[in-house]
Order: structure tokens, then sequence, then C-alpha cells
């Protein structure tokens, strides 16, 4: 995340209106972005690519449990970004290489700062899961359930019944 000329992350800088509108959560670019590179195997494949152009056949086995049509999916839709170019060569049968674009390329520091706070924080994640976990339990709620929450109904105005 890169910070603004005062130090603060710009996701801080610019607060989110309260209650956040399903609308402009759907339209926000970050928004969208994190869905993209948060499936399971889009980012992935990104890191993949930022190694080495690969081909199809080569990538389909470089994945385990992927499968043909799931991997297909997903380089259409990173192609469909802008994320990775698929390069057609004339042989025959045709072969098909899938390398990063530019713009693809962009997103390997990011992902790569976010993995390394994931392995940072690794331990950290595992024990609040596992204290989460703990307290489901005593609360007797199956394991990794949190105790159910109570919410307080908004009050309603009484309203007379009025008869013409």
């Amino acid at each position: 995340m890169s910070g603004t000329h005062t130090g603060v992350p710009s996701v801080l800088a610019h607060p989110l209106p309260q209650p956040v509108p399903a609308g402009e959560l759907a339209a926000c670019p970050a928004s969208d972005t994190f869905r993209r590179v948060g499936d399971k195997w889009s980012m992935l494949l990104v890191i993949l690519l930022g190694t080495r152009p690969y081909r199809f056949n080569a990538l389909h086995r470089s994945i385990e449990g992927i499968s043909q049509r799931m991997l297909t999916r997903t380089l259409r839709t990173l192609e469909s970004d802008g994320l990775v170019h698929r390069e057609v060569f004339p042989t025959v049968p045709p072969s098909v290489e899938y390398s990063l674009t530019p713009l693809g390329r962009t997103l390997l520091e990011p992902l790569s700062a976010l993995a390394d706070w994931a392995v940072r924080h690794d331990d950290e994640i595992r024990a609040a899961r596992a204290h989460a976990a703990e307290a489901g339990r005593a609360a007797g709620n199956g394991p990794g359930e949190h105790p159910p929450r109570t919410r307080a109904l908004p009050s309603r105005p009484h309203r007379p019944e009025v008869t013409p």
C-alpha cells in the first residue's frame, strides 16, 4: 500500500462512508482487484507467470488440483483484465504461450508484499484462530464457531391506529 505525503496509508486517508453502500463497494476498483487476485487460482498464476512464460500444458502440470477448464477460464479472465498475454505460435498443432503483460508485472510487487505480510504474521493469525476456536468450544459452539451474538432491534415509534 502506498502512503500519502502525510505518511498515512492511502487506504486510511480516504475514510469509507458508513454504512458502505453496496453499489459503491461493487464499483470500487480495489474491491474488483481484490476479488480477482483473491480467487483460488489467479494469484498463483500471476506469480508463476512472473517467473517466465509458460505453455498451457506446462502451467497445468505446475499446479496440482486445477482442472483444464478452470485453468482456461482463469487465464482468459486475467487476459481480459490485461494482466496476461496469450501468444499463439503457427505450429501444427498450434502452440500457445502465456506471459505477464507489463501491467501484470506491476502486480508482482504488491502481491509479494501481501505474501511477505502473511508469512510474517502467520503465527499470530494461527494463534488468534486457535483462541477463537477454543472460545467457541467453551461457549458450546462447534470448532471455530463464534458464540451467537445478540443484536438489539431498533426501537419503533408507537403509531396509534387511525380509523376512518
